[in-house]
């Protein structure tokens, strides 16, 4: 990176579960983190956007600690640069804030220090900081992801999806790990060949577009909507609203306690404005599916290239 080069970072946040594709479905949404990177004689984070005024501002900045990480992961040395940071994800509202920042500090480490990691390199990455592969998946390569984690992290992503997605941002933050803690330690096993069962539909269903039966599996979710709704009563009240205002499926958007409702392509406004009049008090997000991913780029570039 030159002296007058800018690196631009740019990365989808991102919904996971969508009901009982518990820590194994993510889908990507048109929200984003950005970083404007610069050379700089120290590592320096400028805020764009105020919710990230919180943040340190130097290199115990969480973005920048992936990419030290990551760095040091290939023994390399991160160069000290100047970050100017923006972001539209709503922060610990479960739409993928955290995911969004480690694939971002990923991408940094990766293009300052000349990694040259293929995108399957950086999912193996970030879901062994993340744990999970749905959020940081559908980060990195857009669409719809479905994946698991064992010794390798597999994913299989969908780009043809089209649909229209209205979150359900309450004012206040849920920490994941707090939501956790409400999950049952085990499952009986007739119960958790149910549930994913339930999973197995969902999927069929989204692919073949039948929505009103992929609407009612993730309303069937046994993974972990029975056990949150205690802390998100909201959930239930648009679950009984928004199919009689078009949605055909409603679910917590990764560990909440944001909800989310999916209608087809062209009907997310009047869902948005009808359920605003029933639930004021919270933020209505009308989103489309990000198809891309992760993207890095030149400022003195005119083509936006994808990251490898």
């Amino acid at each position: 990176m030159s002296e007058e080069e800018m690196l631009i970072i740019k990365v989808p946040g991102s919904t996971a579960n969508l009901g009982p594709g518990f820590d194994s479905v993510g889908l990507a949404l048109a929200i984003y983190l950005t970083l404007e990177v610069e050379k700089g004689d120290r590592y320096e984070v400028i805020p764009l956007s105020e919710n990230l005024n919180a943040f340190p501002k130097d290199e115990t900045n969480f973005v920048f600690q992936i990419a030290l990480d990551t760095a040091a992961k290939y023994n390399k040395k991160l160069p000290t640069c100047r970050v100017r940071m923006n972001s539209d994800i709503p922060l610990a509202r479960g739409l993928g804030s955290s995911a969004a920042a480690i694939v971002a500090g990923i991408e940094l480490a990766d293009s300052l220090c000349g990694l040259h990691l293929t995108k399957q390199e950086k999912l193996e990455r970030a879901s062994m900081i993340e744990g999970h592969p749905d959020n940081v998946g559908a980060s990195l390569f857009g669409g719809l992801v479905v994946g698991c984690q064992l010794e390798e992290v597999s994913v299989v992503t969908f780009h043809q999806l089209e649909l229209d997605i209205v979150a359900v941002v309450p004012k206040e933050e849920l920490l994941t790990k707090e939501s956790r803690g409400l999950l049952p330690k085990t499952l009986l096993y007739q119960e958790a060949v149910q549930a994913g069962a339930i999973g197995n539909v969902l999927i069929a269903a989204i692919l073949k577009q039948n929505f009103k039966l992929a609407g009612k599996m993730m309303k069937a979710d046994r993974y972990h909507h029975p056990y949150r709704k205690e802390i998100v009563p909201h959930l239930a009240q648009i679950e009984e609203m928004a199919p009689d205002l078009g949605a055909f499926g409603v679910a917590l958007s990764g560990a909440g306690p944001t909800v989310l409702c999916l209608v087809e392509k062209g009907k997310g406004t009047f869902l948005a404005e009808e359920l605003s009049k029933a639930l004021p008090e919270m933020k209505y997000l009308r989103l489309k599916i990000d198809q891309t991913g992760s993207k890095v780029y030149s400022s003195l570039v005119s083509e936006i290239c994808p990251s490898n």
